[in-house]
């Protein structure tokens, strides 16, 4: 069959691949007597692009190990995602759109295929605040649209202005590009409201259904019993949830949680997606309650662009283990210290003061609001006069605070304005805090540094227009984008705390206390892009904030290492999961929402752990770790000797007994491992070292040996203290991505740990377990370090397959700085007593040990308001606590 011929008959495939299951599909061509070659190379084309989609490098993320592929990506004829792409193109540059394709594709290849007799997973998009989950979200709704779900059902926040926002979004970047295509039942103007015979909208194949619900335990009711009354229509009716804001309201709430369960039990075939930039609770979540969120089905964690200001760019962060302090970031200089003894100035310092509480125009406010129309002005003086402008006042949850600002910024407004037509000394300090500010960051790119003249004209007409909202549920004056650029200061509180997107977001005043990691880091609006204005942005709050938010820049670049490394290493997250790390003054997130978490422990008792990872960059950081590597290992190799006792020399091994535990603490103080490797965390290998020595007085002393090859050449020996000379061993790298980490995956043989044992005669069958019960008879209280020299040149082993020669399939040569690498391994006895003590330290996680039961073989915020989240409100209430 000619080219053109199997392009045709591809594009018939894929169409029936749309109708049924990859093998139905076969099974459907071979009952038309196609013949087998031409099936092959269907399956081979759509085996190459659903591979294509499994294998893209970014954005990390993990599903089922069992599910087969099915997802090619778009096709041309298409009608839902060309349509968007178009609308982005028009938006964004080119390489954002691409990742937004990319990702947008991997996620709907994790989803269930449409056609799938029944399903319910689950699962979780990790994203960053204010980094255009939106656009993502969007363009998955259009690809599985494209491909056969046919229900949309979009989970907004639990206010009325989110659901607005993102329903007129979907609205301009779904309906309004297909109308023919979707039927919308929820609109901008009202939440859910059921339509008359559910059956009938259900049956319809020829559209797609569209709803932005608020979560709101009445909306819900309404959608239940709506989704009720159609049962039998569903089983045709693939699904896709998406649940914006994910660790808000839909966990540990006692009425919206079992009512977005009840929504899905209602559903056959469906697909939820959570989708957070705090994932800390829903990575908590109880994981062995299969009705709740825990993603057990899939993961991603979309990247963030290089452009994105987060909160390390903004605040910067302490150095993460192992990593050089010099190369942590450091933070920009737009952060802006409100003095404490302003702060009762500016929020009631009790909620019995909220009544009668009034504002004033304390210094660091009034800096705040001339620098925002100093900046606008900057950016009108950069062409961005067609563009929205923001500032941000957050002092409080309570809408009367919000309202008595209201005066003090209209007068501080009619002050200005009125200052710059009399040309008054507003003038000279508006250009001095310019020059002052200015001077501070420069500008992206090289751009030039605007003289206050060039703003001066601008001033005027930037102040004169600016509105002044109070956005809260009582206000009829609220924040609006859609009639046109706008310069706007908004105060307020719950309402742009979490989810909506305050356009053009220059300047933020915030005073709002938070000891709750999620709430304090979705408070942050001012996290996000700030095309062609990154210098002027300013955020002004007390110096204790400050420090909070520097430690969730560390908490989340942690997490998110954590969360990469798992990918990579594809473990899914009911193997392992992810570690938080605590702070003494704040908690993680609401104590209802963390009910499933137990204080992370390392025990090692029986355990070997063995360095997997080596740094392999060409370049001096990486070098020098190895040349320090290199000094611990001869300062333990010579203390042994000096202090242990020579045991037996077998071939190329050396073994060195009775070496003092002090030595051995030393050395894990002075060897690096890699951050990769959290199984060998320092500290914590110490601390159960010491604490197995205090409790029984076990590993007092150590064996400590040496494995290498026998000499075959002058090449690379290694002249042991002993007299002994060896050669390094061969380990190569797994292929992978990232060049510079090599991931040698094992380092140990399976003999290794025999060393310093003696293998009974008879003994057939040597492996882990005979060796740790031969460890328990005859080292009960002592532990082993092996140590491996590693040739950092060497080439891939080479094996023998069907009487050819060829390298060690999927391995690269290790390609290491220097000439040797020191690999080491460290073996802890069981104890004795067969009560094995953990060491805790200051990380939270979900509790795993339940998922899999062992067989026998190998502030003002501090919880979430839930009064608000869960109170019967009909569909167009909302609150501020």
């Amino acid at each position: 069959m000619g080219n053109p011929q199997m392009d045709a008959a591809w594009k018939t495939f894929q169409g029936m691949l749309d109708r049924a299951l990859p093998h139905e599909a076969v099974q459907e061509l071979r009952s038309l007597m196609v013949s087998e070659e031409v099936i092959e190379e269907l399956l081979r084309r759509h085996d190459s692009a659903t591979t294509e989609i499994v294998s893209l490098r970014e954005p990390l993320a993990l599903g089922r190990e069992n599910d087969l592929p099915w997802y090619g990506g778009p096709r041309r004829e298409d009608a839902n995602w060309p349509a968007y792409e178009k609308r982005l193109r028009r938006q964004l540059d080119e390489d954002e759109v691409r990742k937004i394709d990319e990702a947008s594709s991997r996620i709907v290849g994790m989803l269930d295929h449409p056609k799938k007799p029944g399903f319910r997973s689950r699962g979780l998009v990790i994203g960053h605040v204010q980094s255009g989950k939106t656009s993502n979200f969007t363009a998955v709704v259009n690809k599985a649209a494209d491909r056969g779900y046919r229900m949309f059902i979009v989970l907004s926040g639990i206010h009325n202005s989110l659901r607005r926002q993102t329903q007129t979004r979907l609205i301009r970047d779904l309906v309004d590009l297909n109308p023919s295509l979707w039927h919308q039942i929820t609109k901008p103007e009202h939440d859910f409201v059921p339509p008359p015979n559910a059956q009938s909208f259900l049956a319809s194949k020829g559209q797609h259904l569209l709803l932005v619900v608020k979560k709101n335990s009445q909306v819900l009711k309404k959608l239940r019993d709506w989704l009720e009354e159609a049962r039998e229509q569903l089983d045709n009716c693939p699904t896709l949830i998406i649940d914006d804001e994910a660790d808000q309201a839909t966990l540990a709430t006692r009425k919206i949680n079992p009512l977005i369960r009840d929504v899905m039990g209602r559903i056959p075939k469906v697909c939820y997606i959570g989708y957070t930039a705090t994932p800390f609770a829903n990575l908590l979540v109880d994981p062995v309650d299969e009705e709740d969120f825990y993603p057990r089905d899939f993961i991603l964690s979309l990247p963030r662009g290089e452009r994105y200001q987060g909160p390390e760019t903004l605040f910067g962060r302490s150095p993460l283990d192992h990593e050089d302090p010099s190369e942590a970031p450091g933070g920009r200089d737009m952060i802006r210290s409100i003095p404490v003894d302003e702060l009762d100035s500016l929020r009631p310092s009790k909620r019995a003061d909220v009544a009668d509480f009034v504002p004033a125009e304390t210094p660091s406010l009034r800096h705040a609001v001339l620098w925002f129309w100093l900046a606008t002005a900057a950016r009108h003086a950069r062409g961005q006069d067609d563009q929205h402008s923001s500032m941000l006042i957050h002092a409080h949850s309570a809408t009367p605070v919000h309202d008595a600002y209201e005066p003090v910024l209209r007068e501080l407004r009619d002050e200005v304005a009125t200052g710059l037509e009399d040309r008054n000394g507003v003038i000279d300090e508006l250009r001095v805090l310019w020059r002052d500010e200015s001077a501070r960051v420069d500008p992206e790119d090289g751009g030039a540094r605007l003289e206050f003249e060039d703003l001066l004209p601008m001033l005027g007409p930037v102040v004169s227009t600016t509105r002044i909202v109070m956005d809260h549920y009582r206000s009829t004056n609220r924040l609006d984008y859609d009639s046109g650029p706008v310069n706007v200061i908004a105060v307020g509180g719950n309402t742009l705390s979490r989810g909506l997107t305050l356009e053009g977001l220059v300047v933020s005043f915030f005073v709002r206390s938070s000891n709750v990691y999620d709430t304090l880091l979705q408070m942050g609006r001012w996290f996000g892009y700030r095309p062609g204005y990154e210098d002027l942005p300013r955020i002004f709050m007390p110096d204790e904030t400050r420090r909070w938010f520097a430690h969730l820049a560390t908490v989340e670049a942690e997490m998110r290492v954590e969360i990469d490394r798992y990918l990579t290493e594809h473990l899914t997250p009911l193997e392992l999961a992810p570690r938080i790390r605590c702070h003494p003054k704040m908690k993680v997130t609401a104590p209802s929402k963390s009910k499933g978490a137990v204080r992370a422990a390392a025990s090692y008792g029986g355990q070997l752990v063995e360095t997997r990872y080596f740094p392999c960059g060409k370049n001096e950081v990486d070098e020098q770790w190895h040349v320090d590597n290199a000094t611990a290992v001869w300062k333990l190799l010579e203390a042994a000797h000096s202090t242990g006792e020579s045991g037996d020399v077998h071939g190329a091994r050396a073994l060195w007994r009775s070496v003092p535990m002090e030595h051995v603490l030393s050395f894990i103080d002075e060897y690096e491992f890699h951050p990769k490797a959290l199984d060998a965390a320092r500290d914590l290998m110490r601390d159960y070292i010491v604490k197995r020595y205090k409790n029984s007085g076990a590993m007092a002393s150590w064996n400590i040996g040496v494995i290498g090859k026998a000499p075959d050449g002058v090449r690379g020996l290694i002249n042991l203290p002993n007299g002994t000379a060896v050669a390094p061993v061969v380990r190569s790298r797994l292929i992978g991505p990232d060049e510079s980490v090599a991931d040698i995956k094992t380092l140990s043989g399976s003999r290794d740990e025999a060393l310093d044992l003696t293998i009974p005669t008879g003994e057939k069958q040597i492996n882990r377990k005979v060796l740790q019960r031969l460890r328990v008879r005859q080292q009960p209280e002592r532990g082993l370090v092996l140590l491996y020299p590693i040739d950092a040149k060497a080439p891939v082993s080479i094996v023998r397959r069907n009487g050819v020669e060829q390298p060690v399939e999927g391995r690269a040569p290790l390609d290491a700085p220097g000439e040797i690498v020191w690999g080491v391994s460290l073996i802890f006895p069981e104890p004795t007593s067969g009560e094995d003590l953990a060491v805790e330290y200051d990380y939270v996680q979900a509790d795993l040990s339940r998922v899999f039961p062992a067989s026998g073989e190998d502030g003002e915020d501090e919880i979430e308001d839930v009064s608000v989240l869960d109170q019967d409100l009909d569909g167009g209430n909302e609150g501020d606590a």
